[in-house]
């Protein structure tokens, strides 16, 4: 123990022995009431206080800088946390309403999500998680619980194509839900319209467009759209009425395929209304 002490003292005495005189030092003027040894204890004093301060507001200011950036770091993740949540409630309120879709009819709905889409200003289409080995075929239509969002175009065995109102190559025969009057759908390039329809014909803003009895493709009520408004056309005496879908086809993920098949019964009917109408 004494070698101890002995080495510690050899090797360090000169700080040992400054320590003793500083503490020496300050007991002394401590104790010394002369004035001057008193404005220099102030002034030391003061000194040390002031320095002890800046290096407490240093040392705080790290200190703060650490602990917002750890908070910052929480709020991040929180945020991310939450947003996948709202996530979740959104396709956990959609599929309930699908589910509850489903439940209201007596028609073979096969449910897909959909995984892609080429929303072009003219072909609009989407491919959907299903295709022939759950039973999809060319021709069925794809819907939601808002309404009808497109016709199947081409499938393969695990995946489907379809082709969405907003795909100038998709005509519909639909109704005014209102006063039952029939007419094509089809999309123009900037709207969704029904062409060529009477003056006569008593069709008005707000009415609900369904999809008609004498669709070869949807032959059964499927909501389409609302009427916005009528554009009359300068030439001749027909009407062109503009139609606002009322599926948003940008935020759609989840769908049902409409599991049916018509007879060519149908489709020839149908096709005859088309070249009655032109097009």
């Amino acid at each position: 123990m004494f070698r101890f002490f002995s080495k510690i003292w050899n090797e360090f005495k000169e700080y040992i022995i400054l320590v003793l005189l500083l503490i020496l030092s300050l007991i002394i003027l401590s104790s010394n009431e002369k004035p001057g040894i008193k404005k220099v204890h102030s002034l030391a004093f003061g000194a040390f206080a002031t320095i002890t301060s800046v290096i407490s507001d240093v040392i705080n200011t790290a200190k703060v800088e650490s602990e917002n950036e750890r908070l910052r770091k929480i709020n991040a993740e929180l945020m991310l946390q939450v947003n996948k949540l709202r996530e979740h409630a959104i396709v956990n309120e959609e599929l309930r309403k699908l589910l509850s879709l489903k439940d209201t009819l007596n028609y073979p709905l096969i449910p897909a999500t959909i995984v892609s889409k080429s929303l072009t200003k003219s072909q609009s289409t989407i491919t959907i998680s299903g295709g022939e080995k759950n039973g999809i075929k060319p021709g069925m239509p794809v819907i939601n619980d808002m309404g009808l969002i497109g016709i199947v175009h081409s499938t393969s065995q695990d995946y489907a194509i379809a082709r969405t109102l907003k795909n100038i190559d998709l005509k519909l025969a639909v109704k005014d839900e209102r006063s039952r009057v029939d007419g094509i759908l089809k999309w123009n390039g900037e709207d969704l319209v029904i062409v060529d329809v009477p003056k006569t014909f008593d069709i008005e803003p707000g009415d609900r467009i369904i999809s008609s009895e004498l669709s070869s493709i949807v032959p059964i009520p499927v909501p389409v759209g609302v009427v916005l408004g009528l554009s009359k056309v300068a030439e001749g005496i027909f009407n062109e009425v503009k139609v606002k879908p009322f599926v948003d086809f940008v935020t759609v993920e989840n769908v049902f395929v409409l599991g049916i098949v018509q007879s060519k019964q149908k489709k020839n009917l149908e096709l005859n209304f088309y070249r009655r109408d032109g097009k």
